[in-house]
């Protein structure tokens, strides 16, 4: 990419495209056309093909999705399947409308068959049945990949798909209700804290085993992919290394400095049993994380503890 090419990001404001946008610009990218969700309705196709024909960016970065989770994907099925349709079928086929040169397209992990082989390569998606809870935002994710690899095969647009793993990062979602599990536990761990309670409830026997990337590494891997992979099919963005959900909360309830106990709800879903990237191609094309998971959540919880607007709704 050329220093001076427009990039798009959409979804700038989220975990993912704020990481994308602060990595372009300590490379020195400055000219960006940005638009928040108030600006501009992504679901909406007028609207977004009207935006992309009036700016014309030679580059587009799709991190702009409905995320959510377990509770959240599996609470609001219709509307996961349906505004991430939306958003992906908009931007899509506008940037080939307009004759983008390169767009890249985020996935998510949590697309691979639930029971794939561990750890997933690239060629285990759709060989078998998905996450229960998940099914509706993977099938729409599916769909993404599997457009981009058509506008690719049928009009040879430059349209690849990147497959990152779990994430965590500034600008997360605390929200208890619609969040991941990192930021979820990092927010009770915090909260009952500071309340003096003895203990906290997490879902599950803390048995499956998760691996967590940090935005800021998953935005410099889509920088080097943006510059050195136009391969038709997708890959997969990760460290290659996982641990217990067991493992995450002492880690976390050590950075935090709980001095209570956790008490596993066994009732609860566990989810998938293990979710495990395979990075051999990428490290193949010659990059890997540098960010270590415990300093990763030290950053992070510095981050949680000093936002005075945490990203609750």
């Amino acid at each position: 990419m050329e220093k001076s090419a427009k990039i798009y990001i959409a979804g700038h404001r989220g975990m993912v495209g704020s990481a994308i946008l602060r990595k372009l610009q300590s490379e020195g990218f400055t000219n960006f056309v940005l638009r928040t969700s108030s600006e501009l309705d992504l679901r909406n196709q007028q609207a977004v093909f009207d935006f992309l024909n009036t700016e014309k960016p030679e580059y587009v970065f799709l991190a702009a999705a409905k995320v959510g989770g377990i509770i959240a994907n599996n609470t609001y099925r219709a509307d996961f399947i349906y505004e991430n349709l939306a958003i992906q079928n908009n931007i899509i086929h506008g940037a080939y409308q307009i004759g983008v040169k390169k767009l890249l397209f985020l996935g998510s992990s949590c697309i691979y068959p639930k029971f794939a082989p561990q750890p997933m390569s690239e060629d285990s998606l759709l060989t078998g049945l998905l996450e229960p809870t998940n099914e509706p935002y993977a099938i729409a994710k599916i769909a993404g990949i599997k457009m981009c690899e058509a506008y690719r095969s049928q009009y040879g647009c430059n349209f690849i798909s990147v497959m990152p793993t779990n994430l965590y990062g500034p600008n997360d979602n605390y929200d208890l209700q619609n969040s991941h599990v990192l930021p979820a536990m990092i927010r009770k761990f915090h909260e009952a804290k500071i309340e003096n309670k003895p203990s906290v409830e997490l879902w599950g026997t803390g048995s499956p085993k998760r691996e967590f990337l940090h935005a800021d590494d998953l935005a410099d891997a889509c920088y080097f992919l943006m510059n050195n992979y136009d391969d038709s099919t997708l890959i997969n963005i990760g460290t290659g290394e996982d641990v217990t959900i067991k493992e995450l909360a002492e880690t976390i309830q050590k950075i935090v400095e709980f001095d209570g106990e956790i008490v596993w709800n066994t009732e609860k879903p566990d989810g998938t049993p293990r979710k495990l990237m395979d990075v051999t191609k990428l490290h193949g094309f010659g990059w890997q994380h540098k960010i270590k998971l415990e300093d990763g959540i030290r950053a992070v919880y510095e981050d949680y503890k000093h936002s005075k607007n945490l990203r609750i709704h």
